[in-house]
């Protein structure tokens, strides 16, 4: 017979563990433990749960735990909370997500839930259980009057007939090697648009839990073609110093100037209980630096190709000449829906020197596009002495729609003086006297935080994912030494050619 104490404290652990999931957690898995980061994880989860986050994606280093408090606890706790919201969970292979999907129902079904939710809970609390009817692993739900349950598929499952109000998905790709196939890659994000997105109520939430493997991953697609809307917790496995974080960051498309989310003094382990940093530091040396920078730094950067060296990019400059001839180019991208970017960059030339002045670059829709363009034309001719002091160029893509989308800029550009060309020869080709320059020591780079994202696309030719900021380099170093062949001067008046 147990006391009144130990009653009053069994009332308030069930208390805390209906409110907050990593009490929950505690409550109703057997020896779970919980290091700083789950309870990180499990507070944005609370806030999904509260529907204060609708958008979450959560890098984490393989092995520490975040699928089993995401995945399996998470969704046991949301029906418990929100017994008429119905949850689909999603991984790169059926069975993997039934697996999770046979622990979730495992915890509702256990006695420690039915005495938060189910018929040992609370008299005012219906009790949330699995219906007799519906238990298969692929697809369970509660029992009447609750409209809830989990429907558990692989990524490129079907779910017609299975609305969620929370979707999560678990690691969308299984393996390194899957990760850098292009059409792997694609066929995630297909099924992404059109089969799990469509089928998320209004006002419901998404969450993502993967370990990285590609700079063009699933969530690295999303935090680039839908960026502001995603709330990404990065959690290294040993702490960055603040340079390394910035640096980054702004690689991921993200604000720099934020600390470590947990706190943590650089090389401190984010889940000491797991792995130590002896432990991961041997890790570090076993698996190399490509790997250990994706896996468990969350910062998928592609392998370094055999043209671009890093060490070419040695010399940084805190202002370039004055006097400088400068050109932007632009290579533009028409949508935001395939994942490809617009990079405007700006070069300048003195003394026998190139300097990489500036880089403007973003997934932005056509009419923010334009608008950056014309935005970012007007700064230059502020910063530079008006509107001939940076020569505008643009990059028509083949087709009346490339026509029409590069006339459709030199009008928006009214006021300056713009070309427009259509490229010859391939990417390489055209990119090669720059590279040579570069291999020379020709090219300076003014500091800004656009260095590492610009180093990296560079050093990743041919084996990364973007060449838009090359292509622009590119496109600006020729037009120093190649005549003007499709020159456009506008006024208020229009667009005449000449």
């Amino acid at each position: 017979m147990i006391t009144e104490y130990e009653a009053a404290l069994e009332l308030q652990a069930r208390r805390r563990a209906r409110s907050r999931l990593i009490d929950f957690a505690t409550y109703t898995y057997p020896g779970y433990t919980a290091d700083p980061m789950h309870e990180l994880i499990a507070a944005k989860l609370d806030a999904v749960a509260a529907g204060e986050i609708t958008r979450l994606i959560i890098s984490t280093p393989p092995q520490h735990g975040k699928s089993l408090l995401a995945s399996v606890l998470f969704p046991a706790y949301w029906l418990g909370r929100r017994p008429n919201d119905p949850v689909i969970l999603a991984s790169y292979a059926a069975d993997l997500a039934h697996s999770k999907s046979r622990e979730s129902r495992a915890i509702v079904e256990g006695h420690e839930y039915r005495a938060l939710f189910g018929n040992l809970g609370p008299r005012e609390i219906i009790p949330v259980q699995t219906s007799i009817d519906s238990r298969a692993v692929n697809e369970w739900r509660l029992s009447n009057p609750h409209r809830g349950g989990m429907r558990a598929v692989g990524v490129g499952g079907g779910l017609t007939g299975f609305p969620g109000m929370l979707g999560i998905i678990d690691d969308p790709i299984s393996s390194w090697r899957d990760a850098q196939s292009h059409t792997i890659r694609e066929t995630a994000r297909e099924w992404y648009r059109s089969v799990f997105r469509t089928r998320i109520w209004e006002g419901g939430a998404i969450v993502i839990i993967m370990t990285r493997w590609h700079r063009d991953d699933l969530a690295g697609w999303l935090l680039d073609t839908q960026a502001g809307q995603w709330e990404l917790l990065r959690l290294p496995a040993l702490a960055e110093t603040q340079v390394q974080r910035d640096r980054n960051d702004a690689y991921l498309n993200q604000a720099t100037g934020n600390p470590d989310p947990l706190g943590r003094a650089p090389g401190e382990p984010v889940a000491p209980r797991r792995f130590s940093r002896t432990a991961l530091e041997g890790i570090r040396t076993d698996i190399g630096s490509l790997m250990w920078s994706s896996l468990y730094d969350g910062v998928p950067r592609a392998a370094e190709g055999n043209r671009i060296k890093r060490q070419w990019f040695s010399t940084f400059v805190d202002a370039v000449p004055s006097h400088a001839t400068r050109i932007r180019y632009w290579d533009k991208a028409d949508n935001t829906g395939d994942g490809a970017a617009t990079a405007g960059v700006l070069l300048a030339q003195a003394d026998g020197l190139t300097y990489v002045e500036d880089v403007q670059r973003g997934f932005w829709s056509a009419f923010e596009r334009e608008r950056i363009i014309r935005q970012t034309a007007e700064l230059d001719a502020q910063r530079y002495g008006g509107v001939e002091a940076v020569t505008i160029w643009l990059e028509q893509e083949p087709g009346s729609g490339g026509k029409e989308s590069a006339d459709n800029t030199i009008r928006n550009l009214s006021g300056f003086v713009v070309h427009k060309e259509r490229p010859t020869g391939d990417k390489d080709t055209r990119l090669e006297p720059f590279a040579a320059q570069l291999e020379a020591g020709n090219v300076r780079l003014k500091r800004g935080m656009w260095n590492a994202d610009y180093i990296e696309e560079f050093v990743s030719i041919p084996n990364g994912v973007y060449r838009d900021q090359s292509d622009a380099t590119a496109g600006a170093f020729n037009k120093f030494y190649t005549p003007d062949d499709s020159f456009y001067a506008l006024d208020y008046t229009g667009l005449y050619e000449r």
